[in-house]
């Protein structure tokens, strides 16, 4: 009865502040704005500790800040359009605050983050799945590392949780309304994760993504706080996006950034070191793969990589990007899914953006491969086809990415399925439709549709080298056509040639 009186006396005082639209519960109403406006608008920043203001009755103050940050007009009063934006589910952390200096940040790049219970809505791996990939937003764009660990304590402790739960000085409300909430950087709780159980948490955005309220809530894990921007990550009304695509907006990058700084860059010294090395002519690669649009050569434990169109070639140590990878890997490829498979020997590990998924490296003979295949020579998928080609001596399987089998019909020879390619394959990629093999010093461009060798190249030709190569063992050709049954040449002297001609016709015998 006193909280009825108490509510009464809360609408007359402010009923000039806070007229409804007609048909509303009035009662219903005002406890709703009470409890958005105490939850996410009386909150203040105040040095690295997060203090609940001592005023908690319902303002016009609380409601115009508000709306100025949601954009909405600024009246002050509750109309429709802001209980509308106070019904949206959202994220349970506070709106107030400077976005993109909650706190200064970690003060490290290398975090490690634990996943303390799973929801039953989804498999296990699923939402290992969703974790990592939200975590990888934003490594993608800073030089955070990011690493599972299965027991003890990480910097961001993740958990499912209900109402009430444990020390947590924020609260669930069920279905819907809050759905996750999450710590700035600093000890105690600080980095750690919540996500309400009473969601219907989904994989693929039928429900609620887990992935983008992990991806949204990480943001505040990090030390970013909200954006009014409605197109950034970290507007703190839930928004279903793609998930295909990549949901950080320029206002999320430049928070994110400003905290960690970009991407690292090569430092001109290894530059200088490698590009008399780049432009060895006896050059060769242990393994080249795409990354989006990107491609990235390996060799020992170096890697350069080369953007489509552009000139610029970055050249980096393995370990710059992935320390646990080994050195001197055997083979490469990017699957359609927006990962990297790296192989060598019998083991291969995952990679997406600039993260090793956990649980990683796995036995090769999880594809299906006999056990007499003890390592990968290379790898190449065809995006148009999503089969990948795995290359073992003079040997090739295909591997159905769709359905994660092997084909049936594989083994075959690689010069039957690939005419004119009679050689060991050291590393395979495909560039704007065609394949290229690479063996040795030399590659074979490739058409995959006409099943036919449309030219050679020295293997650095794609490090647009100053100097001149020796003309004597220069594979390029301009527009002759080298064909499976037989070869176009131009230049019948060539030494070179004229054995490459011998091995093609030894082939058909």
């Amino acid at each position: 009865m006193k909280s009825l009186v108490f509510l009464f006396l809360l609408f007359i005082t402010f009923s000039s502040a806070f007229p409804t639209d007609q048909g509303m519960d009035n009662e219903d109403t005002m406890q709703l704005a009470q409890a958005y406006l105490n939850q996410f608008y009386s909150l203040e920043i105040e040095g690295s500790h997060l203090l609940q203001s001592k005023n908690r009755s319902l303002t016009a103050g609380k409601i115009r800040g508000m709306q100025a940050f949601f954009g909405l007009t600024v009246t002050g009063k509750l109309d429709s359009n802001t209980l509308e934006i106070m019904k949206k589910p959202r994220c349970g952390v506070p709106d107030v605050g400077q976005y993109g200096y909650t706190l200064p940040g970690w003060r490290k790049y290398n975090l490690t983050y634990r996943i303390m219970n799973y929801t039953p809505d989804m498999s296990r791996a699923d939402v290992d799945e969703a974790i990592q990939k939200a975590l990888e937003v934003w490594s993608m764009v800073t030089p955070l590392i990011f690493t599972k660990i299965s027991k003890g304590i990480a910097d961001i402790m993740i958990a499912f949780r209900t109402k009430v739960h444990g020390w947590c000085p924020r609260y669930f409300d069920g279905p819907l309304g809050v759905l996750g909430h999450a710590f700035p950087p600093g000890p105690g709780l600080g980095g750690d994760t919540h996500f309400d159980e009473d969601e219907n948490w989904t994989k693929d955005g039928e429900g609620l993504s887990l992935f983008l309220v992990a991806a949204h809530e990480f943001g505040h894990s990090l030390g970013l706080s909200h954006s009014n921007d409605q197109k950034a990550l970290m507007f703190p009304n839930y928004v279903s996006l793609d998930p295909k695509k990549y949901p950080l907006s320029q206002d999320d990058i430049s928070g994110i950034q400003s905290i960690y700084g970009g991407l690292p860059k090569a430092s001109a010294k290894p530059k200088e070191t490698t590009m008399s090395h780049a432009c060895d002519p006896d050059l060769t690669f242990d393994a080249v793969s795409t990354f989006r649009r990107e491609i990235m050569f390996f060799k020992g434990r170096y890697v350069w990589r080369i953007y489509y169109d552009i000139a610029n070639i970055e050249f980096e140590l393995i370990a710059s990007f992935w320390p646990s990878l080994p050195v001197d890997i055997q083979a490469a490829y990017e699957n359609p899914k927006d990962k990297i498979l790296i192989f060598k020997d019998d083991n291969f590990w995952v990679i997406r953006g600039y993260a090793i998924l956990p649980d990683y490296p796995k036995s090769i003979y999880t594809f299906g491969f006999p056990r007499r295949v003890k390592k990968i020579d290379a790898a190449i998928c065809d995006q148009n086809t999503r089969k990948t080609y795995f290359f073992v001596g003079f040997w090739c399987w295909r591997y159905d990415e769709m359905t994660q089998t092997m084909d049936k019909g594989y083994p075959q020879r690689v010069v039957k399925h690939f005419p004119g390619i009679s050689l060991r394959v050291d590393a395979a990629w495909q560039y704007k439709g065609f394949f290229y093999f690479s063996r040795g010093s030399k590659q074979f461009e490739y058409d995959p549709k006409a099943k036919n060798i449309t030219r050679m190249m020295k293997t650095n030709t794609w490090f647009q080298c100053k100097k001149p190569l020796n003309s004597s063992s220069d594979f390029s050709f301009n527009k002759e056509r080298v064909y499976s049954g037989g070869m176009k040449m131009s230049h019948p002297k060539s030494l070179n040639l004229f054995i490459f001609t011998i091995v093609q016709i030894l082939n058909k015998i």
